[in-house]
C-alpha cells in the first residue's frame, strides 16, 4: 500500500499552523492530504484552530465556544490573516481544485460542541471535492453521532492508547480505521501522528501504512521517494 503524506495544520514548518496560506502552499506543492481541526463558536459557526483557546496561535486569548464569530474576528494569526471558517478552506480546495484529501478532525475531546457534525455537512453540500473527506476525532461519541448522520463518510478513531484489537473495534462501531500515535501492527487502515522524525517515517512508509500526518511534508514526501521510490 503507498503511504500517503498529509501536511499536519497545513505547514507548520513554514507558515502559522492551520492558516489559509499553509493550506495553500500544501495544494500548490503536492501535499497528498491536509490534516486541519474544527471547532463551533458561540454562535455555531466552524472555525479552525488546533487549541480551544486562541491564545497560543494568536494575538487574543479566549475560549472559541464563548466567542462569537464577530468577536473571534478582532484576532489574527502570526502572519496576520484572521482565523479561518472552515468555508474559508473549502474554498480555497475547490479553487485550487485540490487533488488531495482533506482530513478534518472534529475537535471535541474537550468540548463536545452540539450540533458540530450537523454544520459540517451543511458546508459540504456547498463545495465539490476530488475525493472524499476523511472524519477524525479523539470522541468516539462524535464519530458515532456523524456516523448516524451520514453512514457514507470515512471514520477514523484518533487515539495515543494502545488498541487491544483495531480489527475488532473498527468492526464493532463501522469505523474505516485508526490515527494512532504509534505504528500499530495491523491491517486496519491507519495514519499514524505527528511524524518528524525520518526514522519514524522510514519504519511506516516501509510498512505500507494508510499513511501519516507531519508538520514537514516536502521532507517527508523526499524521504519516502528515497526508501519507496514514489
Amino acid at each position: 500500500m503507498k503511504t500517503k503524506i498529509f501536511g499536519h495544520r497545513g505547514y507548520p514548518a513554514k507558515f502559522p499552523e492551520n492558516s489559509l496560506a499553509g493550506f495553500k502552499y500544501c495544494m500548490e506543492h503536492g501535499a497528498e492530504g491536509i490534516e486541519f481541526d474544527v471547532h463551533l463558536t458561540k454562535d455555531g459557526v466552524p472555525v479552525i484552530m488546533h487549541d480551544e483557546n486562541i491564545k497560543r496561535t494568536t494575538n487574543g486569548k479566549g475560549l472559541i465556544k464563548d466567542m462569537t464569530l464577530g468577536e473571534l474576528d478582532h484576532y489574527h494569526l502570526a502572519n496576520g490573516e484572521r482565523i479561518p471558517r472552515l468555508a474559508d478552506l473549502f474554498k480555497l480546495a475547490e479553487k485550487e481544485n485540490y487533488a488531495g484529501q482533506l482530513n478534518l478532525e472534529m475537535k471535541t475531546n474537550k468540548f463536545d460542541y452540539s450540533g458540530l457534525p450537523e454544520k459540517i455537512f451543511f458546508l459540504m453540500k456547498l463545495f465539490k471535492f476530488n475525493q472524499p473527506i476523511i472524519f477524525s476525532s479523539f470522541n468516539l461519541n462524535t464519530l458515532l453521532h456523524a456516523k448516524e448522520i451520514r453512514p457514507q463518510e470515512s471514520y477514523y478513531f484518533l487515539t495515543d492508547k494502545k488498541i487491544k484489537d483495531p480489527v475488532a473495534f473498527t468492526k464493532e462501531h463501522g469505523l474505516k480505521g485508526i490515527h494512532p500515535k504509534r505504528l500499530l501492527d495491523t491491517n486496519v487502515p491507519e495514519r499514524i501522528w505527528t511524524v518528524d522524525s525520518p526514522r519514524r517515517a522510514k519504519k511506516i512508509i516501509e510498512f505500507g501504512a494508510a499513511g501519516f500526518f507531519t508538520n514537514k511534508f516536502e521532507d517527508m514526501m523526499a524521504l519516502r521517494k528515497s526508501v519507496a521510490n514514489y
